[in-house]
């Protein structure tokens, strides 16, 4: 029995190892590809061994953290917006059957355009460029939040209800004391895929006119063509991304609710 625990334990921390061993082996291997051609050795930054001293460069001299912090306040801002908006109509589209059905189709097809497709319009309708940025993030995380929110009201029991209301529940009780506690962790699970496409759209959406952010950062390494500063951004978009995802992912684990609660 203890040599079953210890095999999955081991198989748990060394799956994600070699998976990660064979993510850099084959990035190695294309650093090694680009430099035996001579139109590829412009592009030697690229590979691991320099991006990795570049990133350790401005992990020392704080231009790494003076690029994350606009974009991670520009993310903060368009999640909450999201949230704001997206929990209140998910619970509606969850719990009125009347407006899930006057809203599906507009939702729908308002969800298939892509967000970077409403920068001219944000670009019109926002005196700043943060604030475009910020509503690109919203208008890009807003769905997933609203649908997460939306399936988990339409999982409950309705007896739940009918019992709240027979106890002299009112709307304001239902919301505070039924629902929200219920549909926590759904709404936790859309905030943490909207975090994935608003972590997509943040670069692209920083190439507007800011002078400060990841994107404009990736975008100015490679108008100098310095390569391996360009790849050390890449490496740590990913792995802040993947820190903020792993706490939401605790934040979910951690969230448990059900009817013996």
């Amino acid at each position: 029995m203890v040599r079953r625990q210890w095999h999955g334990v081991s198989l748990r921390f060394a799956a994600p190892l070699i998976g990660l061993l064979l993510l850099l082996a084959i990035w190695a291997l294309g650093g090694w590809v680009l430099t035996q051609s001579p139109q590829g050795t412009a592009f030697a930054g690229f590979a691991p061994r320099p991006t990795f001293v570049s990133l350790a460069r401005m992990i020392a001299n704080g231009s790494l953290w003076q690029a994350f912090v606009p974009s991670i306040r520009r993310i903060g801002l368009g999640l909450a917006f999201a949230i704001l908006i997206g929990a209140p109509v998910g619970v509606l589209v969850g719990h009125s059957a009347i407006f899930r059905q006057l809203t599906h189709v507009p939702f729908q097809l308002l969800r298939m355009i892509s967000p970077l497709a409403w920068m001219p319009i944000a670009i019109l309708a926002f005196p700043t460029w943060e604030g475009a940025i910020v509503f690109l993030i919203a208008a890009a995380s807003v769905w997933p939040i609203i649908f997460a929110t939306a399936n988990g009201l339409q999982k409950l029991d309705p007896d739940w209800f009918k019992l709240a209301k027979n106890l002299g529940a009112r709307p304001w009780n239902l919301l505070t004391i039924v629902i929200l506690p219920a549909i926590l962790q759904d709404i936790l699970v859309g905030i943490r895929l909207a975090l994935g496409v608003a972590w997509i759209v943040l670069v692209p959406a920083e190439y507007l006119g800011v002078t400060s952010g990841l994107g404009y950062a990736i975008n100015d390494a490679r108008d100098t063509l310095e390569y391996d500063r360009l790849a050390a951004f890449i490496v740590a978009i990913g792995v802040i991304g993947f820190a903020l995802d792993g706490i939401l992912l605790l934040l979910i684990r951690r969230v448990r609710w059900n009817s013996s609660s």
